[in-house]
Parts: C-alpha cells; structure tokens; sequence
C-alpha cells in the first residue's frame, strides 16, 4: 500500500538521534554551483522544505542566507532548533511542501535536501510557485548512495533489499527524468558532486538505523540484520572503517 504524505511525516519521529549524528552533510561546492546556476547570494531569503534536523538548512545559514526551515514532523524540527537556534537567519517553520505556511512571494529560492521523494509533486509546485518572488529558483538535492561501485557497496545494498521493510517504495530513485519534467519548467539543469563518509562500526549502524526502512528493535528482524551488517563490516573494513560513496546531486531550475 503506497504511503500518504502524513505517514511520511511521522517516518523518521524514533530515527532523529542516529540522523543528526550519522546522515552525511552536503559538500560545500553545491553552493558554487548554485552562484554559478542561480546566481546565489548571501542575500538570498531562501526556504528550506523538508529540514528534517537542519543539515541542509545549515549549509546556507554558513553563506549568509536567512533560511526559513520548513518541517513538518515534531521530532525532527526540535532537532534543527535545539542544533541551530542561535545561528543568525535561522527561522523554524511547523508546516509542508503542500503548505508551507509562509507568505506569497516573499523568498528568492526554495531548496528541498533528500526530501522530494516525500512530497506531492503537484502541490509542492504550487505552493512553490506561490511563496517565490518573480525570476525565483527551486534546488532539488540528493546525497545519492553509489550502491555498485565497491564489494562493501554491493554487500550493503543486499542487506538493504533483504532487510528493508519498504525499501523499494520509498527509495528517492523512483524520482525519474519525466517527474522532474513534469515538475521544472524547460531548462532546469543537473551539476554533481562527489561525497563521502568514513564510518566505524557503531557509525555505520546508526547510519543504516538512520533509514527509516530498516526495522527497529521491537521487530524480529533487527537482531538478523545487525548481525549481517556486522559480518558486512568485518569483511570490508580497512582500518576499523569502511567508506559510503555518494554523488551529491543538484537539479535547479524555475517551476
């Protein structure tokens, strides 16, 4: 049964501690890319939909920007205050990609950080196009998991497909070109990026419990799956770590 925009709300409300700590954050240059695409300044007013815990919210907040952190579940958006409530610029928003709250016409761009696969498409454009002022610009962004290029990614994206509880449904590659067509007007463009992390054991469980597909402990599959994540990593590991491979990708354009 496909799931409903509330249910993805409320998905990662038991995951926010392992996502603050193990999910990977964005490579500065997606800001270069963005002067370059969009002609990002610190000026920018920007909204960030789908802040989750504030990682991408961060990242402009670092070049000047007022960020208006757009978050609908409870947990999460606690997460984001507690982490960057001092910072200058930082606004917390309880709202959603369909309704965001937020005044018409009133932002220079929107960025949505590992969050579109999440959001009515239709309605997000909407109310996108709602809240920008004329010539404004929309930046999709991912942190997309090279899942072939090592035997330790292979391995891992196995344990994934045996052990996600709905992994296929709601992986973020079900976004594809003809979405994005639908939802950019023509011209909308795609830069990429390398990312990676360097994660020890306790760091890559929390990073495959960050997922909010993976069983929790009240399930029966969870002991299994941690034992196979730990022969996973004793097989791999080189120095008492192995390596998350990422493309980091940035489609922009106007909607």
């Amino acid at each position: 049964m496909a799931r409903t925009v509330s249910d993805s709300t409320r998905r990662f409300s038991d995951r926010v501690d392992d996502y603050v700590r193990y999910r990977p954050h964005y490579p500065p240059g997606v800001l270069d890319r963005l002067r370059e695409g969009v002609g990002l300044t610190p000026a920018a007013v920007i909204a960030d939909i789908g802040a989750g815990t504030g990682i991408s919210t961060e990242l402009f907040l670092r070049n000047g920007n007022p960020v208006f952190a757009v978050e609908p579940n409870r947990e999460m958006r606690a997460a984001a205050e507690r982490i960057l409530g001092d910072c200058p610029g930082f606004h917390s928003v309880d709202g959603t990609a369909e309704a965001t709250t937020l005044p018409a016409a009133s932002l220079d761009g929107v960025v949505a950080a590992q969050a579109f696969h999440w959001f009515d498409p239709g309605k997000a454009r909407d109310e996108f196009r709602r809240i920008l002022r004329p010539g404004g610009w929309v930046a999709l962004m991912w942190n997309r998991r090279r899942k072939y290029t090592t035997p330790f990614s292979r391995a891992y994206e196995a344990l994934l497909e045996t052990y996600g509880v709905d992994y296929a449904q709601v992986r973020h590659e079900r976004i594809d070109a003809a979405e994005l067509d639908r939802f950019f007007l023509p011209g909308y463009q795609l830069r990429t990026l390398p990312n990676q992390q360097s994660l020890d054991f306790d760091a890559l469980k929390g990073r495959l419990l960050s997922s909010s597909y993976t069983p929790t402990e009240a399930q029966e599959s969870y002991a299994p799956m941690i034992k196979a994540l730990q022969d996973i990593f004793q097989e791999h590991q080189q120095g008492g770590h192995v390596r998350f491979d990422y493309e980091t990708q940035i489609y922009f354009g106007q909607v």
